[in-house]
């Protein structure tokens, strides 16, 4: 379920003797020092190296919730939204700020591509929905969840066409922000997106399921960027998702409710303490608290804090219901209707084609001479 990746920063993890007090010849001396260091010794000078700029009294924003767990590690929770520059800034300070030992970002694996593309291509990638992406998303998905996820991706390049700004950018300054950090491991924390579309549509009835399909269609509200810090509170997808939904609690549940759980679950997870590197295996064992920084929309914040406590099991929230009837009644209906229109397009463009075809002269003529010969006989 969690991805990992680990990052050991160039800049960060760079030789300690490189510094600006360092003797010219440095990089010889350097090098003979490191012929007679283990790897513990040398995971310790980083750790210190880290622990220095790691600050006691850290000056955070105040989008940051401070989160304890009962053996002594420490998760700073940054609430963002989606879609604004200002939260980019407070996740870059909070990493800046605390240097943690993990990084978890409302991410899964089948989003992960965000933290590669540049703004530019995401924008792009964002305002082109169209009939391939829809197939893939269909293949990948199924029919409902594929349908479902088209229509939440419109919502989000609405409001990237509405802003000129591409989602998630606090997630890839998290990603550079981390690699710059020694020893920084940066994880996935969101529960896989088709778990969470298929339970969705389970949750819904036939009516709710074309109600919601409805509005998704045919939003176009104007959004400005001070709309975008206003909603600083309260992530503004996840709050336009609100609206639509409100009327639909048990999808409120799947999309908001059971991700909360599973975010703070991850996190959790991630701030198990850590095992220092030991010079050898008669060495006893020792163990640190370990500090997280959480990386995730605002409106994910509440539930978080009112799960922290709580002994959480996330097995029942991965599992994928069987379709309803009512599912498959709306799968029956989409496919006819798919079906219905492509017979219908060639329906007509056959009896246009035939009709061109008749209308010509040679035609005509071959018409007009197959009628005598049948007179004839």
């Amino acid at each position: 379920v969690q991805i990992e990746q680990t990052h050991k920063g160039k800049d960060a993890a760079a030789d300690p003797m490189s510094s600006s007090d360092a003797p010219e010849d440095g990089p010889k001396e350097t090098s003979s020092v490191s012929q007679n260091i283990s790897d513990a010794d040398a995971f310790k000078i980083l750790l210190e190296m880290k622990m220095k700029k790691r600050q006691k009294k850290p000056t955070l924003p105040s989008t940051v919730t401070e989160l304890d767990t009962e053996d002594g590690s420490k998760v700073y929770v940054v609430g963002t939204a989606h879609f604004s520059d200002s939260s980019k800034k407070d996740v870059v300070k909070t990493i800046q700020e605390v240097q943690p030992d993990v990084v978890v970002v409302e991410l899964c694996q089948y989003r992960v591509s965000m933290l590669k593309m540049d703004e530019k291509t995401l924008l792009k990638e964002a305002k082109e929905i169209n009939l391939e992406k829809l197939q893939q998303a269909i293949k990948q998905n199924g029919v409902m969840s594929g349908l479902m996820q088209m229509l939440l991706l419109k919502v989000s390049a609405h409001i990237t066409e509405q802003l000129g700004m591409a989602p998630g950018g606090e997630f890839r300054e998290a990603f550079k922000e981390a690699s710059k950090v020694p020893f920084c491991k940066f994880h996935l924390g969101d529960r896989p997106i088709p778990v969470t579309f298929k339970r969705a549509i389970a949750a819904l009835s036939f009516w709710q399921k074309v109600k919601l399909a409805w509005g998704l269609c045919f939003l176009s509200d104007p959004i400005s960027k001070d709309d975008v810090e206003k909603c600083k509170q309260k992530d503004l997808l996840e709050q336009m998702m609100a609206e639509m939904i409100g009327e639909f609690p048990d999808l409120h549940r799947t999309i908001v409710s059971e991700r909360d759980i599973y975010l703070t679950y991850m996190l959790k997870q991630a701030a198990k303490q850590i095992e220092l590197p030991r010079a050898s295996e008669t060495e006893p064992r020792e163990y640190i608290p370990a500090v997280v920084v959480g990386v995730v929309g605002m409106g994910h914040v509440p539930g978080i804090e009112k799960n922290w406590n709580s002994d959480l099991n996330i097995q029942e929230i991965m599992s994928v219901p069987p379709p309803s009837a009512s599912s498959k009644i709306f799968k029956f209906v989409i496919k006819a209707t798919v079906f219905g229109l492509m017979g219908y397009g060639c329906y007509r463009i056959g009896q246009r084609t035939v009709q061109f075809i008749l209308s010509m002269p040679a035609a005509q003529s071959y018409l007009q001479k197959l009628t005598e010969i049948r007179s004839q006989h």
